[in-house]
């Protein structure tokens, strides 16, 4: 049985919703965060040298990183499922966006993220307004335009498709919930893309979902 390594709040909660759209069985084995630095217990490194979710184990494989998870779930057990004919416009397309989300849309995200969690981290009080300076410069400057850029263009793309493959959900769509999950509930989405917030909330109206969040407990998407 594949046993899903679910560190909370984290990514590890889209494999949850993958292997629930599968119908594939599955166990959890649950991994907190320590509360002072948000960082995954050691003992995740019993299971991959890296120490990080998700992880899953299936027989004697072990496989990290969300993308090749996804892609190893929907090879295996995918079927006709959540996965686009080999070699057809849709299995290109698929492959981008199974690889945009990772590749490209979080790297900004998660710059932005660590920008304003410095404007409130401990430091002596004649270094904060500097910091905050610094920080706020940035992200007006160079992380900001590049997630415009980005959003824009994911805006674009779904004021088209249902899905991210045209009309029919696919595993590239459970690879991308977790940035655009994300950019909505931090307030970075806002009225101007409503195709993206429509988006989002298909994925939470999706009952494989929502039994995957019952599943994994509580998520904190921001």
């Amino acid at each position: 049985m594949i046993t899903v390594h679910h560190l909370n709040n984290s990514r590890s909660q889209r494999v949850l919703w993958m292997l629930e759209e599968l119908e594939v069985p599955y166990e959890i084995k649950r991994y907190q965060r320590d509360p002072e630095t948000m960082q995954a217990p050691a003992s995740l490194k019993q299971v991959h040298p890296l120490g990080k979710s998700p992880v899953i184990t299936d027989r004697d494989l072990v496989v990290a990183e969300s993308g090749a998870i996804i892609e190893y779930l929907a090879h295996t057990y995918g079927k006709d499922t959540l996965l686009p004919k080999a070699g057809s416009q849709a299995w290109l397309d698929y492959t981008y966006w199974l690889h945009y989300a990772e590749g490209s849309l979080m790297p900004p995200l998660v710059m932005r993220l660590v920008f304003e969690k410095i404007k409130t981290s401990p430091m002596p009080f004649f270094v904060k307004p500097v910091a905050k300076g610094i920080s706020d410069k940035t992200n007006q400057m160079f992380i900001g335009p590049m997630i415009k850029t980005h959003l824009d263009f994911v805006e674009s793309h779904l004021a088209k498709n249902t899905w991210f493959v045209g009309d029919t959900l696919s595993a590239a769509d459970i690879q991308m919930s977790f940035p655009l999950e994300a950019s909505v509930a931090r307030g970075i989405v806002r009225n101007s893309r409503p195709h993206i917030t429509a988006w989002v909330e298909r994925v939470h109206a999706r009952p494989a979902y929502r039994k995957a969040l019952e599943k994994g407990g509580e998520y904190d998407y921001a």
